[in-house]
């Protein structure tokens, strides 16, 4: 069994107006030091395969095809024997 934690980062080129949001909600509490804050994802799952092959390839389709958005965001993940 394996646990899979993945991490989508929006591309440094694409706006982020959460992250936009939240660094103005920052600065608005007194610290204006703080800049290009980004919002990203963390997500993760238990996969009961003992193949670490097939589940690398089942992690990686799963967040080409549903958890990330391929055109905004880049993904990478890492995976846990558990």
């Amino acid at each position: 069994m394996f646990k899979a934690k993945i991490f989508i980062k929006r591309r440094r080129t694409i706006l982020d107006p959460q992250g936009k949001a939240v660094e103005l909600g920052i600065k608005s509490l007194g610290f204006e030091n703080i800049k290009n804050v980004r919002i990203d994802k963390f997500i993760e799952f238990e996969i009961d395969e003992v193949d670490e092959e097939k589940v690398r390839n089942e992690v990686d389709k799963i967040c080409d095809s549903l958890l990330a958005n391929p055109h905004l965001e880049d993904y990478y993940f890492e995976l846990e024997k558990i």
